[in-house]
């Protein structure tokens, strides 16, 4: 099995790394500056994306986008979200997974029921929403909305697509105060992606298999 993990250098992404290859898989990992068994790649940047291409040649069983950005945490509705942040955060949490998508495409159609997992956040959901955080909570609603498109459009080549709550996690974007560390999410998440199939696709779900409102 071949997975392909963007933004695995650390917290949720290279936890899923870690237990995949403890499973026996082969894992593609990725890192804005690569290096540690990473491939470079910013899911912004046309030239990185082209050369992974180049570089994963094998065909692609399963690609997580993990990659993802909270640049507006803590910041006030009076003096905080400025443009250069929205256009930032929605470059990289919404546009890179589906650019991400867009250029491995040919690996995913290569395998026999391919999956494509996003990594989304409950805080995405339209039924939650405490206010705050106003691009982040944008960015992973637009990325849920994402991955459903993306369900519709690749269910007759018999790719499935999931979005997924990975939990409030111990990672440096959660915090240490956050519920659930990272090999619990992981865990959870990989079994959330193995439970991934033709007929569930389109689906946002928790780590923990209950479903995320949208």
């Amino acid at each position: 099995m071949h997975i392909v993990i963007t933004g695995a250098s650390r917290g949720i992404g290279a936890e899923l790394k870690r237990q995949y290859e403890a499973r026996g898989a082969t894992v593609s990992g990725t890192s804005t500056t690569g290096g540690d068994g990473l491939l470079p790649l910013d899911v912004t940047d046309p030239a990185q994306l082209a050369a992974l291409t180049g570089q994963i040649t094998a065909p692609v069983d399963l690609l997580i986008c993990n990659a993802g950005i909270y640049l507006d945490k803590g910041q006030a509705l009076e003096t905080g979200f400025d443009a250069t942040t929205w256009a930032r955060q929605m470059q990289v949490n919404v546009a890179g997974p589906f650019l991400t998508v867009q250029a491995l495409l040919p690996r995913l159609r290569a395998a026999t029921g391919a999956k494509i997992a996003v990594i989304a956040s409950a805080m995405g959901s339209q039924h939650r929403a405490p206010g705050g955080s106003y691009i982040y909570r944008a960015s992973k609603a637009a990325a849920v909305n994402l991955a459903r498109n993306l369900a519709a459009d690749l269910a007759p080549e018999g790719i499935a697509v999931g979005a997924y709550h990975p939990g409030w996690v111990q990672t440096d974007m959660g915090s240490a105060a956050a519920d659930i560390d990272a090999p619990t999410s992981a865990a959870g998440l990989i079994a959330r992606f193995e439970a991934l199939s033709p007929a569930s696709t389109g689906c946002f779900e928790s780590y923990d298999g209950s479903p995320v409102p949208f």
